[in-house]
C-alpha cells in the first residue's frame, strides 16, 4: 500500500520530502484490494481511486522512494486508518513492518519473519531478475541496508518485532513451508 501511495506522489508531482503533502494525498485517496490479477507475480492487487497500481510497485522510481515517503508521519496516520479499516472487512493475513506494532495491536496472531542478510539479498536478487531487471549482488544489499536504516530509525513506527510476535527465521525454509509454519501457528491459536 505504501508503494501504491509512493507511485501516486510521484505521479502526481506530490513532494515526496513534504510530509503534510503526503498526508493529504493519503486522506483523499480510496484504497482497495482484491485478488492477484492473471498472470501477477504480486500476492494480491491494490487498486487506488480505481486504478489497478499493482504492476507499478516494483518499479525503481518506488523502490528508490518508498522508504522516504511511508516515514511521512501524516501519510502513516492515514495509512494506518485505512489498514484498519481493510481489517474490519472480515479474516485476512496482513503483510508490513509495523502491522503487528502498530496497524493491528491486537492481532490474534503476530508472526515475524525473519531472513539473514544473504538470504534476503538473494530472494530480492531473484525476485527483480524474475521482473526483467539485472541488479548486481552489491546494489541489492545495499538497497536492503539503505531502507531498513530508514524504517527502523524512523519516529513514527520504527521497524521492529511486536513484543508477542512469534519470529520464524525462513533461510532454509521454500515459501511453501513458510505458509505451512505460519498456518500451523493460526491453527494453534485458534484451539
Amino acid at each position: 500500500m505504501y508503494r501504491a501511495l509512493t507511485w501516486l506522489a510521484l505521479q502526481r508531482g506530490v513532494d515526496i520530502e513534504d510530509a503534510q503533502a503526503l498526508g493529504g494525498l493519503a486522506r483523499q485517496v480510496e484504497v482497495s484490494l482484491g485478488p492477484p490479477l492473471p498472470g501477477s507475480p504480486e500476492r494480491c492487487s491494490i487498486w487506488v481511486d480505481g486504478e489497478d497500481l499493482t504492476p507499478m510497485l516494483r518499479r525503481p522510481e518506488v523502490e528508490a522512494a518508498v522508504s522516504l515517503v511511508s516515514r511521512a508521519p501524516p501519510l502513516r496516520r492515514a495509512m494506518v486508518a485505512i489498514q484498519r479499516r481493510l481489517a474490519r472487512r472480515g479474516p485476512l493475513v496482513m503483510a508490513g513492518r509495523d502491522i503487528g506494532t502498530v496497524v493491528l495491536p491486537k492481532a490474534d496472531l503476530k508472526v515475524y519473519l525473519d531472513a539473514s542478510m544473504e538470504e534476503r539479498v538473494r530472494r530480492r536478487r531473484k525476485e527483480m531478475t524474475a521482473l526483467g531487471r539485472a541488479v548486481s549482488v552489491a546494489d541489492v544489499r545495499r538497497n536492503i541496508l539503505h531502507r531498513d536504516s530508514i524504517d527502523s530509525s524512523r519516529k513514527t513506527a520504527p521497524l521492529r518485532p511486536a513484543a508477542d510476535a512469534t519470529i520464524v527465521d525462513t533461510d532454509d525454509l521454500s515459501e511453501e513451508q513458510v505458509v505451512e509454519r505460519v498456518l500451523a501457528l493460526a491453527e494453534a491459536k485458534a484451539c
